[in-house]
C-alpha cells in the first residue's frame, strides 16, 4: 500500500529537496555518459576506425555496472564535498534506478535510457518505523517534516521505503507500507457486468447504463492555449517564462488529478453493481493514433482499465478481458452476425430476432457473455447459481 500526502515544508527544507535532486540526477547523468562512452567505444572494429569521432577506452576497461559506479562514487566523495550531503543510499537508489533501466532495454525492448533534464523525486530505501507519525514524517538529514494526512494509515502495516516527490502542485511524499499476508486470487463469483468503452458514451454497461464522456482536456483548453502563446513572446529561461511554465504545469497537474480522481470513482461505482467485470482487450497505443486521437488520450482509457483492475482486486471483484472483436457486429440475444455498422448507427436492430438497443450496451452485452463463456458460465445464469429460460433479453428484463 502506497500512501500519498503533501508536506507544509520550511523555506530551509525546500532548497535542501532541491539541492537532493540537483546532485541525484547530477549524478545520474555523469553514470549513463561513463556508460555511453564505453559502448560507443566498443562500436568500431579494431582494425579500422569511425569516419566522424571515436571514443578511445582501454580494451580491458570492464563495462560499467552498479556495484563498480557504486565505488566510484565513494571515491569521488573525497572529491566534490557535495556528493556528501544527500543521504548516502538516495544517491545509491539513483544509480540503481540507472541499471533497471537498462535492464528495461535489454530485456523488455526498452529505449537506450536517456539524459534527465530535471529529477522529480528521491528515494530513502531503507527506513524505521519510527520516521513516521501523526501529521509528520522524518526525512534523513532534511529533519522533521510536517505533511497534510488525509487518510488515516491502517494497522498492522510496516513502513518499507518513503519517496519525497516533486510535483507542479507542490512537494509529496509517498509512504510504501507492506503487510506479510497471502492474499487469493479473485474467485469467479456474483452478478457478470459487460464494460464498452467508446467516444460517444464514456462507457456503456451491459446493464443498459450510458456514461457521458467528461472533456478533462477540452474544458480547460482555452486557458491553456492563451499561456502558451504567451510563453512564446516571452525569452527562454527568465522570470516571466518560468512562472508562465509553472502555471501551465499546475493547470496540467489539474487535469491529471480531475481525471484519475473521476477514474477511481467510476471504478468503484461499477463494481458496486456486480461480481465479475469483463472488459475488451484493446490496444490504445494504436487506437491513440487514429482520427480520434486526441480525444482517446483525454479520455485515458488505459489508465482507467489499470485503476478499474486494481478497484476489482481490491473489492474481491472478478475481472477480466476479453477479445475486442466483432463485438458490435454480433447479435447479444441470438449471437448471429448483423453485418458491420456505421458509426452512425447507434442502434442495434437484429433482423433475425428482432432484438433492439443501444449500439454501446449490445457490445457491452456480448462482452458480458464472450466473458462468460471464457469463466466456464452458461451465458444464461444468474448470479444465484439458477438458470433462466429463455434469451438474454429475458434474462436482463426479469433481473430488473
Amino acid at each position: 500500500m502506497t500512501y500519498d500526502f503533501k508536506l507544509k515544508l520550511k523555506k530551509s527544507q525546500v532548497q535542501m529537496i532541491e539541492m537532493y535532486l540537483e546532485t541525484c540526477r547530477k549524478v545520474y547523468n555523469y553514470a549513463l555518459r561513463e556508460r555511453k562512452d564505453w559502448v560507443n567505444s566498443r562500436k568500431s572494429p579494431i582494425n579500422a576506425c569511425s569516419i566522424h569521432s571515436e571514443y578511445i577506452i582501454s580494451l580491458d576497461t570492464p563495462r560499467p555496472t552498479y556495484n563498480s559506479q557504486c565505488k566510484s562514487l565513494t571515491d569521488a566523495k573525497k572529491v566534490y564535498p557535495e556528493l556528501k550531503e544527500p543521504h548516502s543510499q538516495v544517491l545509491q537508489q539513483t544509480l540503481r534506478n540507472l541499471e533497471a533501466a537498462f535492464v528495461n532495454m535489454w530485456e523488455r525492448g526498452f529505449g537506450f535510457p536517456r539524459f534527465k533534464k530535471k529529477m522529480r523525486s528521491f528515494l530513502y530505501p531503507s527506513v524505521k518505523q519510527e520516521w513516521v507519525g501523526n501529521g509528520w514524517v522524518k526525512l534523513p538529514k532534511i529533519g522533521k517534516v510536517k505533511m497534510r494526512m488525509s487518510r488515516p494509515i491502517s494497522n498492522g502495516f510496516l513502513l518499507k521505503q518513503i519517496r519525497v516527490v516533486k510535483r507542479s502542485s507542490g512537494y509529496f511524499v509517498q509512504l510504501i507500507y507492506q503487510l506479510a499476508v497471502n492474499i487469493p486470487e479473485t474467485p469467479i463469483q456474483g452478478y457478470p457486468l459487460g464494460v464498452d468503452i467508446g467516444l460517444d458514451s464514456y462507457l456503456a454497461t451491459s446493464e443498459g447504463e450510458l456514461v457521458k464522456r467528461p472533456r478533462f482536456f477540452n474544458q480547460l483548453h482555452g486557458q491553456l492555449k492563451s499561456l502558451q502563446r504567451r510563453l512564446k513572446n516571452k525569452k527562454k529561461g527568465s522570470n516571466n517564462w518560468q512562472k508562465l511554465q509553472a502555471k501551465i504545469a499546475r493547470i496540467y497537474q489539474k487535469i491529471h488529478d480531475t481525471r484519475k480522481d473521476w477514474h477511481f470513482k467510476l471504478a468503484h461505482h461499477l463494481c458496486d453493481q456486480a461480481g465479475m467485470i469483463f472488459v475488451e482487450d484493446i490496444n490504445f497505443k494504436a487506437w491513440a493514433k487514429s482520427l480520434f486521437g486526441k480525444h482517446t488520450l483525454d479520455a485515458g482509457f488505459g489508465q482507467f482499465f489499470n485503476i478499474l483492475a486494481y478497484v476489482c482486486w481490491k473489492r474481491d471483484v472478478y475481472f477480466l478481458k476479453v477479445d475486442k472483436d466483432y463485438t458490435s457486429q454480433i447479435c447479444p440475444n441470438c449471437n448471429t452476425q448483423t453485418g458491420k455498422k456505421n458509426l452512425s448507427d447507434r442502434v442495434h436492430n437484429c433482423p433475425h430476432c428482432g432484438y433492439r438497443t443501444n449500439r454501446d450496451v449490445a457490445a457491452s452485452q456480448v462482452i458480458r457473455n464472450r466473458g462468460l463463456v471464457a469463466v466456464g458460465q452458461p451465458v444464461n445464469e444468474i448470479a444465484s447459481g439458477g438458470v433462466l429460460s429463455g434469451s438474454i433479453a429475458d434474462w436482463l428484463d426479469k433481473s430488473h
